[in-house]
């Protein structure tokens, strides 16, 4: 897959001059996918400007790793490899150590767990390196495995990720519409019922566009659908609706509906943000920033009319109305 690449004509080591051999390295460097060795990418390089020397290409590829341009790895070779981070993902690598490839996977929940450490150590992390080392299903069984693609690597990150971002969307999306046509039938307020129905549509609709979204970026790798897991959740957002499905039983009433379907929006709406802000660009990071936007849109109708049917009603503030406050100016941003 073609990539855009960036406007690298105003990135320079502070305080240098504008430097053409430097631009002609970054520009050879960012047009590569996968990881290269410093030896691989001065090769790259002397095969298009015979006139640039190693040293330089050492120098500007330390450059690139401070600015934060490109990522430096180590897969046990005796040597450093990098990778661009221009629309690709922060991620963490499994390595062969018979073959020395790699297979590129994120786990948000390894990420909150590094971030607790460092917060309770009252430490400033500025990078923070995963690698879980040991033989490939390929070298440990001397087979390839029965999808024929084992790893995910190079210029199939990106395309993982959205496709993770995407069937995670679509179980959460599948999951909020299950919900709602349950809610509608519990419902007895005709104004929340309606509430509830038109939540249904929504979902609905937003799961149709979800899924020929899929579709369409399945048909740019053929491959794509069964390339191995790239996004790891303990609990994805889908399972806060499901629950909240499982709440709706005899004895629940309209308030009461309503405050389960705002916890759920809630809950729906802070996962999205939270990792999608976690992310770096890319089209998995824009998939999950959407989602929120959407579920912040399904919370305050929910809180609105939760609120309206109180007054209809008199019903005396719970202990639940708590559930019903808007999400903070931070939470909307």
């Amino acid at each position: 897959m073609a990539r855009p690449l960036p406007d690298i004509s105003g990135l320079r080591p502070a305080g240098s001059k504008r430097s053409t051999k430097r631009e002609q390295i970054l520009g050879t460097f960012l047009e590569q996918e996968g990881h290269l060795s410093a030896d691989d990418l001065f090769s790259l390089v002397r095969g298009k400007h015979p006139g640039i020397g190693r040293a330089t290409v050492y120098r500007t590829l330390q450059w690139m790793v401070d600015a934060g341009i490109a990522r430096k790895v180590d897969f046990g070779e005796g040597r450093s490899r990098f990778e661009p981070t221009y629309r690709h993902p922060r991620h963490f690598h499994l390595i062969c150590e018979k073959c020395h490839r790699s297979s590129e996977f994120l786990s948000s929940d390894v990420e909150a767990l590094m971030e607790e450490i460092a917060a309770a150590r009252n430490f400033e992390a500025r990078q923070a390196v995963v690698q879980i080392i040991g033989t490939c299903e390929e070298c440990r069984t001397g087979t390839a495995s029965a999808s024929g693609v084992s790893n995910i690597d190079g210029s199939t990150t990106e395309l993982v990720f959205a496709r993770d971002a995407l069937r995670i969307a679509i179980a959460t999306e599948r999951s909020g519409f299950n919900f709602y046509n349950r809610a509608a039938t519990f419902t007895k307020d005709a104004r929340g019922r309606s509430v509830f129905q038109k939540l249904a549509e929504e979902e609905k609709e937003h799961l149709g566009t979800l899924e020929k979204r899929y579709a369409e970026l399945l048909a740019t790798d053929p491959l794509l659908e069964s390339r191995p897991t790239f996004l790891f959740f303990k609990g994805a957002a889908n399972g806060i609706f499901a629950a909240g499905t499982e709440e709706l039983g005899p004895g629940v009433n309209d308030l009461d509906a309503l405050l389960i379907g705002i916890k759920c929006e809630r809950g729906s709406h802070n996962f999205f943000k939270k990792y999608g802000e976690r992310f770096e660009d890319s089209e998995g990071k824009r998939i999950f920033l959407e989602f929120a936007d959407e579920e912040r849109v399904h919370l305050d109708l929910l809180v609105n009319e939760y609120r309206a049917l109180r007054e209809r009603t008199g019903a005396k503030h719970t202990d639940g109305a708590r559930l019903a406050k808007k999400p903070s100016a931070k939470s909307r941003r």
